[in-house]
Formats: structure tokens, C-alpha cells, sequence
């Protein structure tokens, strides 16, 4: 049996837009939901249609729904993490929020709206054990204080390691089924097979049953991704080099500063003996001289290859080892 990957766009769907029953699990597993507050009915709400670049989603959301209580509540897979996601988040949250009133009608009928985003990639790089981020309007000093209406979810599933956690033993199941099940997959987990949701969200990830041209858009899926994904660490790349070219001249100019204030400094001294004169004149070659050699050492402390150093500092190969 082969099966495809659940955070493919098409699969996603298929899995938590087509059944309710699912993303029901899903959202009480995967949000802050108080006991008592769990989703127990939904419809489905509307979406727009995806483009042909799934990446370049703008306000489209994967899964819109709500329950018997007015709560909405917004489901994304975002596969590849950029700058601008977390505003698309709330600008989305807050569209869905504003649009449950007409004209005059009273603030009270106002409902919550969730926003559930699950994201293929690591944006919280300060923060290296925690892939759940929670966000709600709070007071600043007293965070028992809250204003209602927009919560925010964000999950890093690279960060995700299953964990024996008996109370949350849904959430740890469906980011298992999430990073786990993909076109690799040759024997399914037996807690899979004993929990009725996963079993039923395993068997419509089954390649059966989707129609070869559902296939065809699926693989297509998959290598705009790898073309996004080359583009971003390109642009990174670029941005790690501008950004490197700028500290090196910023630390060679400064290098020289300090080397001319040095040299300055030691030719006054020689200047004494030998003339002053001269001794300027020596003292501040020797002291740009041993600027580079202080940039040159912290590139060298940093990693930076020594054919970069080299062109950068002017230095040796045999003066920067000696470093």
C-alpha cells in the first residue's frame, strides 16, 4: 500500500476539508480549548479557490469552518515559513473576525476566531525546544486579563518530537500523522490503527484513491516546492554574503582606526630614537597591518574560508594560519 503525504495541498484537504468528524478531532487536540469548550459540530465555510502556485496563497485559507457555537475557526498548511506569514495570519483572523457582523448589529454576537496554521519549517530560531506559539490580545502586566476574539496557533513540525504525553495523547497522534505518514511509508503505526480518526485519515492518504490526475497536480505540488525552496536559500545565501561583505569592510575600516591610532601611538615612541617622521610613517603601516590581522582573526574564529580572508585583508595564507 502506498500512501501520499498529508501536507501536500490536495491531501490536506482531502483529509480535514471533506470530513468533518476529522478536524473536529483536530482542532480540539491541536488548540487551547478549555474543558468544556471542546468543538463538538461544524459546518464548513466557504474557501477560495487555490492558484496555481499553492505557495502563493494570499489570504486563501485550507480549511474554514464553524461550530454550533459561532466560533470560527481557520486550518492553513504553510510549507515554507516567510517573513510576512504572521501578518497574513491575523489579517485573515481579522477579516473572519469583522465579517460576522452586518451594519448595526450588536458587538455581543461576536465570536471567537481560531486560527490553526501548521507550518513544514523552523521560524523561531531562539527558541529550540518549543514548537507550539500561542498568541491573544493580553494585558501586558496582568496576563490574566485578556480581550476575546482572535487566537493565534502557529506550529513548527520540524521541532516536533513525540513525547509520552498522556493528557495530550490526541496532539502528539495527529503532528505524528502530520511528520510521520508520507510516500515512504510501508507499515503504519499500530496506535494509528487503534485510534478511529487516525485510521480513517490514514486510509484517505491511500494513492488508490485519487485519480491520476489529482496524482499528477500532487507531484506538481511537490516540485514547486523544491523551486520555492531553492529560491529562499538563494535569497539567504545572498543576504548571508551582502551581509558578511558589509561586517568584513565595517571591520577593516574599523581595523584601520585602531591600527592608525596605534601606529600613531608606537611612531611617536620610535619617532624619539629615530625621528619622528619616520617613526609615523612605519607605525601606521604597522598599525593598519595589524588591524587586518585582527579582522582577519575574527573572520578566521568565525568559519569564514581563507580564500575569502585572503581577498578581504590583503594578508597571506601563511600570515592568516599563523592567526
Amino acid at each position: 500500500m502506498r500512501y501520499l503525504d498529508p501536507k501536500a495541498d490536495l491531501t490536506f484537504k482531502r483529509v480535514f476539508g471533506e470530513h468533518p468528524d476529522l478536524v473536529m478531532s483536530f482542532l480540539n487536540a491541536l488548540l487551547p480549548l478549555s474543558p468544556g469548550q471542546e468543538v463538538t459540530e461544524i459546518e464548513y465555510l466557504p474557501v477560495e479557490l487555490v492558484p496555481d502556485n499553492p505557495l502563493r496563497k494570499n489570504s486563501i485559507v485550507d480549511v474554514r469552518c464553524r461550530d454550533n457555537q459561532g466560533r470560527i475557526f481557520l486550518v492553513e498548511m504553510q510549507m515554507i515559513w516567510s517573513s510576512e506569514f504572521k501578518q497574513r495570519v491575523l489579517f485573515n483572523a481579522s477579516k473572519a473576525y469583522v465579517r460576522q457582523l452586518d451594519t448595526g448589529e450588536n458587538y455581543e454576537l461576536l465570536q471567537p476566531v481560531y486560527s490553526l496554521n501548521l507550518v513544514n519549517d523552523i521560524f523561531e530560531l531562539d527558541l529550540d525546544d518549543e514548537f507550539y506559539h500561542y498568541y491573544r490580545l493580553v494585558h501586558t502586566e496582568h496576563t490574566e486579563k485578556v480581550i476575546e476574539g482572535l487566537h493565534l496557533v502557529f506550529v513548527e513540525l520540524p521541532k516536533f518530537t513525540p513525547q509520552n504525553y498522556s493528557e495530550k495523547k490526541m496532539q502528539v497522534l495527529w503532528l505524528r500523522y502530520l511528520t510521520e505518514i508520507n510516500e515512504r511509508t510501508r507499515e503504519v503505526p499500530k496506535e494509528f490503527l487503534a485510534n478511529p480518526e487516525l485510521k480513517k485519515a490514514v486510509k484517505a492518504l491511500e494513492e488508490s484513491a485519487f485519480t491520476d490526475a489529482q496524482l499528477a497536480g500532487y507531484e506538481k505540488f511537490w516540485d514547486i516546492i523544491s523551486v520555492e525552496k531553492t529560491l529562499f536559500s538563494s535569497a539567504e545565501r545572498r543576504g548571508m554574503r551582502r551581509g558578511l561583505e558589509e561586517g568584513m569592510k565595517k571591520g577593516l575600516e574599523e581595523g584601520k582606526k585602531e591600527g592608525i591610532k596605534e601606529g600613531i601611538k608606537e611612531g611617536i615612541k620610535e619617532g624619539k630614537k629615530e625621528g619622528i617622521k619616520e617613526g609615523i610613517k612605519e607605525g601606521i603601516k604597522e598599525g593598519i597591518k595589524e588591524g587586518k590581522k585582527e579582522v582577519a582573526r575574527s573572520l578566521k574564529m568565525a568559519g569564514i574560508p581563507t580564500a575569502i580572508i585572503m581577498e578581504s585583508t590583503g594578508l597571506s595564507e601563511i600570515e592568516i594560519e599563523d592567526l
